[in-house]
């Protein structure tokens, strides 16, 4: 039977976070597993009344075919925030509207990656992104990330592998909550510059900030090199599933060949309705209702694991986004306190996952966005069981 199936997708496993959401459906079950955002938060009413309006205004237009880059409006509105947010000049021409950044990570790799080609990757590194990488087979170098960045002197010698594309969540990075310093993004753009490797700053979260100063993008740095994702999921909805690359010309040509083979161009009508909800809407102020949420939510995980944890056991402190990064003594293994913890009736996501390697690994994913003070209590409460219990083993 396998030789029905392409070389690319033997090795690739299904996503281990998209399996654990099953043991989630159990609605005793407290899941700090998925990267979900607050439901609370979706925009109900004012995207009806946006939909009411595409269909009284744009008619039989917003449920036609449409061009492979989408709407050139949604473009010019991305355009116009990325200069009044960071101050990156980003021609409209210049952005591709695809199903959801996921989709944009796929096109990247399918027009650039030869099979054995290698690619620098975070470690721990964002599960979405390996496993979309992974169908073009590529020669993974892992960079470790701390909590000032990546690894300068192991991305230094990755470099001189000669790599096709570096990939990157440097704004509450995707699982550790981490954001690279300026000057880790400076000796990374110095390293990088020149070097003919595409760099792929993924921001997904990067709207999220809840303390802290904004820090310049790559583009700033190297932005002939610098491909940019970005989304709507986090701040308005991810069920649309809406998000953009923006590109250098020369390999815009080629993502848009890529997107035609896909699927023609991304759901019309969808741009339509969050176009008309933005324009009519303070995106602004609903992303700072979110942002005081998830703020408030982070600091209460981090709170009740300063209170229940034994000191021994570690998180990171995002200053934004989604995710904070726990970390057990090294005899432990985080996959079997994922067991213990199951049996307790709540679940996260072990580190195992995110690394493109074999590895044993202590760490851990908790995501604090889609759950309250008093469901955060609770749920570490129970993790605080299930350690105590796999300690006194």
């Amino acid at each position: 039977m396998n030789d029905l199936f392409a070389d690319r997708i033997q090795d690739v496993p299904r996503s281990f976070i998209r399996e654990i959401l099953k043991v989630t459906m159990d609605r005793s079950m407290i899941s700090f597993a998925g990267g979900l955002p607050n439901r609370e938060f979706f925009p109900i009413r004012e995207l009806q009344e946006a939909t009411n309006r595409v269909f009284d205004e744009n008619g039989t237009d917003c449920l036609q075919y449409s061009n492979s880059e989408g709407l050139f409006e949604l473009r010019e509105f991305i355009a116009k925030r990325y200069k009044s947010e960071q101050n990156i000049e980003v021609d409209p021409e210049q952005i591709l509207i695809t199903n959801g950044s996921q989709q944009a990570l796929d096109l990247i790799a399918k027009v650039t990656i030869n099979e054995g080609d290698p690619v620098i990757i975070e470690e721990p590194g964002y599960l979405g992104a390996i496993q979309a990488l992974s169908l073009y087979r590529p020669r993974y170098i892992p960079v470790g990330v701390h909590d000032e960045g990546m690894d300068i002197e192991t991305l230094r010698t990755g470099v001189t592998s000669k790599p096709k594309m570096m990939y990157t969540v440097p704004n509450f990075q995707n699982p550790s909550g981490i954001s690279y310093a300026h000057e880790n993004r400076t000796r990374i753009a110095e390293i990088i510059s020149g070097s003919g490797c595409l760099l792929i700053e993924d921001d997904p979260y990067g709207a999220l900030r809840f303390k802290g100063e904004q820090i310049d993008s790559f583009y700033h740095l190297i932005g002939d090199q610098t491909i940019l994702l970005g989304s709507f999921s986090k701040v308005v909805v991810p069920g649309f599933r809406l998000g953009w690359v923006v590109a250098p010309k020369r390999i815009f040509e080629k993502l848009i060949i890529a997107k035609q083979a896909a699927d023609l161009h991304t759901c019309n009508f969808t741009q339509y309705v969050i176009l008309n909800f933005l324009k009519n809407n303070a995106i602004d102020q609903h992303i700072q209702t979110i942002v005081g949420a998830y703020g408030s939510q982070c600091q209460a995980m981090i709170d009740c694991i300063e209170k229940m944890f034994p000191d021994d056991v570690t998180c990171t402190r995002p200053a934004g986004g989604m995710f904070l990064w726990a970390t057990l003594p090294e005899y432990m293994s985080a996959m079997e306190l994922f067991d213990l913890a199951v049996e307790r009736k709540v679940a996260f996501v072990p580190g195992e996952p995110f690394y493109t390697r074999q590895v044993r690994s202590s760490a851990f994913r908790l995501n604090f966005s889609c759950v309250d003070k008093k469901v955060i209590e609770e749920g570490i409460g129970r993790l605080a069981e299930a350690i105590s219990v796999m300690s006194s083993r």
